[in-house]
């Protein structure tokens, strides 16, 4: 299993930036999820993210909403998200995995059951977009002592409407990478990259020196190669997570999910 460090390090190191993919997991099933994950490590992708579902995604679009409802629907949860990672494992997949969760879910898991279990199975890391910084270091510091006792990494979410004064709180409490959103709003694709959003990479630049990776919206190969020389990699999620909602059957999902990620990794410069 390789670590987040090490592999963005590398790419640091060789010129290269990252490419992280996101699906939900559970959508379509669980092992169809496992599928998908060998597929997008296949393509090129560097990093992997898996969602949870959760019935109230507030952060998240419609494309990545109606993934969450599929997955529950057949029964997806926590435990059975965690056995999928220990089936990639299985298959020799050695790349990162992140799970981007929302704080209920890993709450009713309880934290400490949590933290063990993800490093059972070979998570290397846990974003809870719903949890700031300053609760983690207050409300629930309890998650964080866990999380290091079992040397599993936090990454937090910086937005164009984070105030400078936050950014190296940020920086400081996330291991890895920091979570760059590229709009206001929700997931979802979106056409054009936001206004002054390249400038705000400028700023945040000067301040924030760990590996900055920006997503939200991006599906096309202009915004990843005007994004790329302003940051450290980029995420792509509801364009996947698209590819299986509209695809005639599975096979036709792992191909075209495949040239997608294949298409914009190879856009990144």
């Amino acid at each position: 299993m390789e670590s987040i460090d090490k592999t963005l390090g590398y790419l640091r190191e060789n010129g290269k930036k990252a490419f992280v993919a996101y699906i939900t997991a559970g959508d379509p099933d669980l092992v169809k999820t496992v599928d998908i994950v060998e597929t997008i490590s296949h393509a090129g992708a560097d990093i992997i993210e898996l969602g949870v579902p959760f019935s109230d995604p507030l952060a998240d679009g419609p494309t990545n909403q109606k993934a969450s409802e599929r997955a529950l629907k057949k029964g997806c949860h926590l435990d059975g998200v965690l056995e999928s990672v220990l089936e990639i494992r299985k298959r020799g997949i050695k790349k990162p995995i992140v799970l981007f969760s929302y704080m209920n879910p890993l709450f009713k898991f309880g934290f400490e059951k949590l933290s063990r279990r993800c490093r059972e199975v070979g998570v290397n890391s846990i974003l809870p977009v719903d949890l700031t910084p300053e609760s983690f270091l207050e409300e629930e510091k309890v998650f964080k002592d866990f999380l290091e006792k079992d040397n599993i990494s936090p990454v937090f979410l910086m937005s164009p409407t984070t105030k400078p004064s936050r950014w190296k709180l940020i920086e400081k409490e996330t291991k890895g990478f920091v979570y760059y959103v590229s709009k206001t709003g929700t997931t979802g694709v979106t056409e054009k990259l936001s206004e002054g959003l390249l400038e705000k990479l400028k700023d945040v630049r000067k301040v924030v020196k760990k590996p900055l990776i920006v997503g939200f919206g991006l599906s096309k190969v202009d915004q990843v190669k005007t994004l790329s020389p302003y940051c450290d990699g980029i995420i792509v999620g509801s364009a996947i997570v698209r590819e299986i909602e509209i695809a005639k059957n599975f096979k036709e999902a792992r191909k075209n999910i495949y040239s997608l990620v294949y298409k914009l990794k190879n856009a990144l410069v």
